[in-house]
């Protein structure tokens, strides 16, 4: 870890010297004032306050129903070149010229644009006269996209109506693009390592992502084999072979339920409704891809605009998973530590209403922030703009405090057993995990509304890769060793032994393979090579998963030697849902995570469909079958057997309805349109296949449609029914006696 930190942190502190410099002022030849540094500022913070990052992409990161900004900045930028060197040149548009003169206007076109005319003494950016066009131009063409009688794609009529606040978007739009053309000083690429793919301007894929894309390839056989290998050499290792406990001897089975399990069932209750809510939010922004205009012929933009529900549909995600864990934490806690300290239940309770203050608050906030009604306050109180980070910074500030809450009441629990340790070391690895949980959250407040974009994504992907992908997964792998252990299906040994290995294999490998994010996104080549090597090596973990999911059947169906009881009998849909979450994440995170982490591959790909065809299947198939799992392990410890047996049915069914509904999703639409979005943006260039034109045409806009199978399946007949049961057993009076 101290290793992977470090190359880590020498990553981050080179994006913040090599992060595309933001001019104090950029100017025309005739040295006229175009823009200043506070006019790009103000552009971005119009750019994050009304979430335009949850409707299209900068630097390909973001949502995927509006363009990429960039992109088509930069594809316009040259179409204005050529028709105005052309009329220059030959007096006629470019669409009028012989062939020889297109290609010669072509070449100047790039020549003109393939410079850096950035002083970095003065911080003065001199534009030539096709940028300076090409901004005068675009600054209407915005303006018309953005508050025009015609409404951008899944947003209301006039969503931005202040010309000042459009001028600045403009002018953002401008110095964004500017970097991804202008070459870093010194080398022959651009500060996106000429991201995006725009072979009107000369933006073509660099030698770096050709040679670090076979590097990787190089890295991962390597990896696999040594792997494999030690897998073979040492055949105690994995869940199967870790050996088990008597089932009578399980901590779970004769433990009498504390006052504070017993209140557990409301956080369970919450779980499911913003489970159910985030589902019915995913269906919203799906129709919008459809029907970007109209809900079956109702205007839900002027109500629910497509970036208000994205933004919601990702963060009622992380709220429901993270509070499911919570929950299990705190169920867990007394479980291990062989009692409840006095008062346990008051702050279990207080903490249940903190959450919920900053759950409801914060969707309140983004309500609010996107409608332009908090003024001043919308970075602290609204939408911060940030996908995946878009709650407010006062809602972050109040949900890292509920978290060192919950901290202390696991260390209250837990602080039994690290005294005794008659489980050896499980206890403290789990009090260490949980510290993760609040500590790699902190990085979300590194950086502020002017803070250059570049430096944002950097914190932001500390976020969404090593705290959700890194210490979620670590804090994972714990609660189920300590779930296994309390069931009596594992010793303590092999939880603790199994858990250091998945730490060494997860965060080995992850910690650096943060980068895989930031190939473009204004960093240098250092960060490409690293990357993607150790993102490569991320596979090697993932498809040992295979293996645990086949250890969990085994440990499902193994009887005890002594009294042939099945090990895994009272908690069956429990290892069921784990054996979900390892097929997913050799699926999601595995396979489809390295098909879009290669260089080559992620240049033309970024921001395309297969980028939530990994999503999806890593982020539900992992971490929501796993938060299921956790719900479903406690209300069933929580609640009688004759409570538990009159909604089994629904367990069964909302377990196979979630699995085939998200299957279906992969395999109807988000993979084969991926596939051809991915074709289309070879072909015809980045832009073209990140256009409405494109998504609502074609076989790519019938797999869209088709996809409603899918959404049906996975809400009617996964989310329903479970959400049903989880409700029935979270409100039951019936709870067990012992």
């Amino acid at each position: 870890m101290i290793f992977g930190f470090s190359l880590l942190g020498l990553v981050t502190a080179k994006t913040y010297s090599g992060a595309p410099p933001i001019p104090t002022q950029v100017v025309d030849g005739s040295g006229k004032v175009l823009f200043t540094e506070n006019d790009v500022n103000r552009g971005q913070e119009v750019f994050l306050k009304y979430g335009l990052m949850e409707h299209g992409t900068l630097w390909g990161h973001g949502a995927y129903l509006g363009p990429d900004y960039t992109a088509e900045y930069l594809h316009r930028m040259a179409e204005i070149g050529r028709d105005a060197v052309a009329l220059s040149r030959f007096g006629k548009p470019f669409a009028q010229l012989e062939q020889g003169q297109s290609l010669e206007v072509g070449e100047t076109v790039k020549k003109l644009l393939k410079q850096n005319r950035y002083d970095p003494a003065t911080r003065i950016l001199t534009y030539t006269a096709v940028e300076s066009a090409a901004l005068q131009i675009q600054t209407q063409e915005w303006k018309t996209y953005f508050s025009g009688d015609i409404p951008a794609p899944g947003l209301p009529k006039h969503f931005i109506e202040s010309d000042q606040d459009l001028k600045a978007l403009a002018t953002y739009f401008s110095w964004a693009t500017w970097a991804t053309v202008a070459p870093r000083p010194g080398v022959d690429y651009s500060y996106t390592n000429n991201w995006p793919y725009e072979p009107l301007v000369g933006n073509l894929p660099s030698s770096s992502a050709y040679l670090w894309s076979a590097m990787s390839l190089i890295t991962l056989m390597g990896g696999l084999g040594l792997i494999l290998f030690i897998f073979g050499k040492f055949n105690y290792l994995g869940w199967g072979a870790a050996g088990a406990n008597h089932p009578h001897e399980g901590r779970l089975r004769n433990w009498v339920l504390t006052p504070s399990q017993k209140v557990l069932g409301l956080y369970f209750a919450v779980v499911a409704l913003l489970f159910l809510a985030q589902a019915a939010m995913g269906g919203v922004i799906a129709h919008y891809r459809v029907e970007p205009g109209a809900f079956y012929g109702f205007d839900l933009a002027r109500i629910l605009p497509y970036n208000l529900a994205r933004t919601w549909h990702l963060q009622l995600a992380v709220f429901w998973i993270a509070t499911a864990w919570v929950a299990g934490g705190l169920f867990l806690a007394p479980l291990v530590g062989g009692g409840e300290p006095k008062g346990q239940k008051v702050g279990v309770l207080i903490l249940l209403g903190a959450l919920a203050i900053v759950v409801f608050g914060s969707l309140f906030g983004e309500y609010l922030g996107i409608n332009g009604k908090l003024g001043s306050l919308w970075f602290w109180l609204g939408h911060q703009g940030s996908e995946y980070l878009d709650l407010g910074r006062f809602w972050q500030i109040l949900l890292a405090a509920g978290l060192i809450f919950w901290l202390f009441l696991m260390f209250r629990g837990l602080r039994p057993a690290m005294k005794s340790n008659d489980q050896g070391e499980l206890p403290s690895l789990f009090l260490y995990a949980a510290v993760a949980i609040p500590l790699f959250y902190l990085p979300a407040m590194f950086y502020g509304p002017h803070t250059n974009f570049a430096i944002i994504d950097n914190w932001r992907f500390w976020i969404i890769h090593l705290w959700v992908e890194g210490f979620f997964e670590l804090f994972a792998t714990v609660l189920v060793a300590v779930i296994f252990y309390q069931m009596g299906l594992v010793t303590a040994k092999s939880a603790t032994r199994l858990v250091y290995l998945d730490a060494i294999l997860y965060l080995g490998a992850g910690i650096v393979g943060t980068g895989h994010h930031w190939y473009f996104t204004g960093q240098g080549t250092l960060n490409m090579g690293l990357a993607s090597c150790f993102s490569a090596m991320e596979v090697v973990p993932l498809t040992l998963l295979t293996l645990d999911a086949w250890d969990f059947i085994r440990l499902k169906d193994q009887q005890c030697v002594e009294c042939g009881e099945s090990l895994g009998v009272k908690q069956k849909w429990v290892i069921y849902f784990l054996i979900a979450v390892g097929v997913w994440n050799f699926v999601g995170a595995g396979v489809f995570g390295f098909l879009i982490n290669l260089p080559i591959v992620s240049y033309f790909e970024m921001g395309t469909t297969l980028t939530p065809n990994h999503g999806h299947a890593a982020m539900f198939g992992v971490f929501g079958m796993l938060a299921l799992g956790v719900m479903v392990f406690c209300l069933q410890a929580i609640n009688s057997d004759a409570a538990w047996k009159r909604v089994e049915k629904y367990i069964r069914f909302g377990f196979w309805g979630l699995n085939i509904g998200l299957g279906l999703m992969m395999l109807l639409d988000l993979f084969p349109a991926g596939v051809l979005q991915l074709w289309d943006a070879i072909t015809h260039g980045y832009w073209h296949a990140r256009r409405l034109s494109y998504l609502m045409g074609g076989t790519y806009h019938t797999l869209e449609w088709i996809r409603i199978i899918a959404d049906m399946v996975f809400l009617l007949a996964g989310a329903v029914p479970l959400v049903f049961a989880a409700l029935r057993l979270s409100f039951t009076r019936e709870v067990q006696a012992n």
